[in-house]
């Protein structure tokens, strides 16, 4: 039996990636991406404020598909474009709020701390992703050959600057000497593992503060991404990034959330680590590392299992 095609629309950042490349896996559909490029001046137009027009972006879609799976303001018009005037029956499923009438898209995927509710509303708890158990495991070797054999391993994954969060040396300096008391009182090896967002100058800061029982990556490179999360004992992950909070929650391993004073009202934020901590899945980075588990998190299968039920 063929797979379905599956058409995937985001503004190409690494966290709506995730989503719509989990979730595509997870339906086990046959899926190619598009980056979402719209024409210069509906890029300040908010989705409820746009025509459903071709005008609108410059997207050129000559490949066959049977669902679409968007997120990101950007893809929501193109998503109900293509719905639209498709000769097929196409199903469209948009990651996060669209801002729009609901009612434009068969299944919405939503996180429960953005309290969005609706007869075709599926929520998550944090973040869909693109990871699975068996590639983590796969890639244990990648770095496992780089580290000393009688330390545990500490891994911190680096997110980046936000409208709420600043990485001011100030906050990257508490934080690294928060980590570096705790490599030192428990005898641990570092690894840094850094984001699309996370700033050149925050990962050269990194290996200057840092010399010794450490491995600094200073690219994107998934191999060592997962091979930090299946060598860890304890994952510490920067406040600004649900979605890699929500990633490392599938390993079942203690997580520390290290903060950052919020610039402006992050509720969300807020909502969504409240919720992770009654789930007994994070703690705060604070004076003490103490390890515990909690089953192994993985909505990606949860919500793909519910979607493939409606679609019987």
């Amino acid at each position: 039996m063929n797979k379905l095609k599956g058409l995937l629309l985001t503004e190409g950042l690494h966290g709506m990636i995730s989503q719509v490349e989990g979730l595509a896996k997870a339906l086990d559909l046959d899926f190619f991406h598009e980056r979402v490029e719209l024409n210069s001046f509906w890029n300040f137009i908010p989705p409820n404020f746009t025509p459903v027009s071709k005008l609108v972006f410059r997207n050129k879609v000559e490949r066959e598909f049977d669902i679409i799976i968007s997120c990101g303001r950007k893809s929501v018009i193109p998503s109900i474009y293509f719905k639209k005037n498709s000769k097929k029956n196409i199903i469209n499923i948009h990651i996060q709020n669209p801002k729009v009438s609901l009612d434009n898209f068969d299944y919405i995927v939503s996180p429960e701390h953005d309290n969005l509710s609706g007869s075709n509303v599926i929520n998550s708890k944090g973040a869909i992703h693109y990871l699975t158990l068996s590639e983590i495991n796969e890639e244990k070797s990648y770095l496992e050959n780089k580290l000393e054999k009688n330390k545990d391993i500490l891994t911190l994954i680096l997110g980046g600057p936000t409208k709420y969060y600043d990485y001011s040396n100030e906050n990257i300096i508490r934080i690294f000497s928060n980590i570096n008391k705790h490599l030192i009182e428990n005898n641990l090896q570092l690894i840094i593992i850094p984001s699309n967002r996370t700033p050149k100058e925050t990962i050269i800061f990194a290996k200057e503060y840092f010399n010794k029982s450490r491995i600094i990556i200073d690219n994107i490179d998934k191999k060592a991404y997962l091979s930090s999360l299946a060598l860890a004992k304890y994952i510490v992950v920067t406040c600004d990034s649900s979605s890699m909070i929500s990633e490392a929650a599938l390993t079942g391993k203690p997580i520390y959330v290290a903060m950052i004073p919020p610039m402006k009202n992050d509720k969300r934020f807020l909502k969504f680590r409240s919720l992770f901590k009654d789930l007994n899945i994070i703690k705060e980075l604070g004076e003490d590392l103490t390890s515990w588990s909690y089953e192994s998190l993985n909505e990606t299968q949860r919500v793909a299992s519910i979607i493939k039920e409606k679609l019987k």
